[in-house]
């Protein structure tokens, strides 16, 4: 078996490579052939999409491979007559819209299934539900020691975006924005914020208030896609703002009871109690942060309808203990109380981070299960052989 894999950076590549490497089709060993790609955003590129055509005509791959979905190698492979295999792990993640979602060269792995839902239900036959993984057999070989435990070691972190650092599109609104539309942002944002498992944003977005956002802050679908503007200012504007301000806030809330430690880009942040290590390297420091913490925080991406962040089966595959907001795809597969720990409100988390730091011993009960269930059912081995079964190489 020979992948055409399209190489762009991505926090899943290694994992996924190394189970692809394992995979035997019929006994046969898998070869990879990796295609340097660059994610301009760019969705027609003449020579970029000759050259790679080129490329899949001297490799002749059994099937092309990207983490992500990107339409122009959509377009290539549906020339080509290769199969095209992507898996999202982005949400929002804009180029599903564009019409090649259809072409009949794609199997589109989505890993939230709200995302799924929404082009299935169209008609969409080229889409799957697929949740995210983790490597155990990697994570289990980072361990702490006399040596690193003194730097890893917490009572609470938070590993992630403020959304504070860039895209950040709702700040570049504001100067121009109507006074009546500000007004009625915030207080939507501030009813979201109440309310997990239900996003109504996009619903809440009127064409009147949506001419007004435009108006201060032009943001147009492509002309190739049929994503709409309401899409556009509901996920890439204010359930940013929202993920934003909800981090900032729980986090503060915390610190003022609990030490945290913050993993994030923005430097600049601070407040009382929480200690700001900046960005952190997914392959060479992360997996120590989450083995090192009593109580690991997820406060997902508001975007994220349904799905389960990949950090929160890093976490799980590292045997950390882990805390999140609820999102419904956890309750396929894991079992609260049991496998992992959701909050409905802030009194809810704060109560909750007081309760599980004073029992150890259910923490890492909880941990344990978490980990087993990974390493046997949620390893990137096991997504390999379903993904490719699914997409009916055989």
């Amino acid at each position: 078996m020979k992948v055409f894999y399209i190489d762009v950076e991505s926090f899943c590549a290694n994992d996924f490579i190394d189970s692809l490497l394992k995979y035997r089709l019929h006994g046969k060993k898998t070869e990879i052939y990796k295609y340097t790609y660059t994610n301009d955003g760019k969705w027609n590129d003449t020579e970029k999409e000759s050259d790679m055509l080129h490329g899949i005509e001297i490799e002749s791959p059994d099937f092309a491979f990207s983490f992500n979905y990107y339409p122009l190698v959509s377009k290539v492979c549906q020339k080509a007559g290769l199969k095209y295999i992507s898996w999202v792990y982005d949400n929002p993640q804009i180029a599903l819209y564009h019409y090649t979602l259809a072409n009949s060269c794609n199997e589109v792995f989505l890993f939230d299934s709200e995302m799924y839902e929404t082009f299935a239900s169209q008609g969409i036959k080229t889409v799957h539900y697929m949740p995210l993984a983790a490597s155990t057999d990697r994570l289990d070989t980072y361990s702490l020691n006399s040596e690193n435990e003194s730097l890893y070691r917490s009572k609470v972190s938070f590993v992630g975006s403020l959304y504070t650092e860039e895209h950040n599109f709702y700040e570049r609104m504001l100067p121009k924005l109507d006074p009546y539309v500000h007004g009625f942002l915030e207080g939507l944002m501030k009813s979201q914020m109440q309310i997990h498992g239900y996003n109504f944003i996009e619903d809440s977005l009127t064409e009147t208030i949506i001419e007004k956002m435009y108006a201060a802050l032009p943001l147009d679908p492509h002309k190739e896609s049929v994503s709409t503007k309401s899409y556009l200012y509901a996920d890439y504007v204010i359930n940013r703002r929202i993920t934003g301000i909800e981090r900032a806030e729980l986090l503060k809330s915390i610190a003022a009871r609990h030490p945290v430690d913050l993993y994030t880009k923005d430097t600049s942040f601070t407040a009382p109690g929480i200690k700001n290590h900046g960005i952190i390297k997914y392959y060479l420091d992360m997996p120590y942060v989450f083995k090192g913490t009593d109580i690991n925080l997820n406060i997902s991406l508001r975007s994220i309808k349904k799905g389960i962040p990949l950090r929160c089966f890093d976490i799980m595959g590292c045997g950390g203990f882990l805390l999140s907001n609820f999102q419904e795809d956890f309750l396929r597969y894991f079992e609260p109380g049991v496998d992992f720990v959701f909050y409905e409100s802030q009194n809810d988390l704060l109560n909750k981070v007081d309760y599980y730091l004073m029992h150890e011993d259910e923490r890492t009960a909880i941990a344990e299960s978490a980990y087993e269930k990974i390493k046997k059912d949620h390893n990137f081995d096991v997504r390999v052989g379903q993904i490719l079964k699914e997409a009916g190489i055989e």
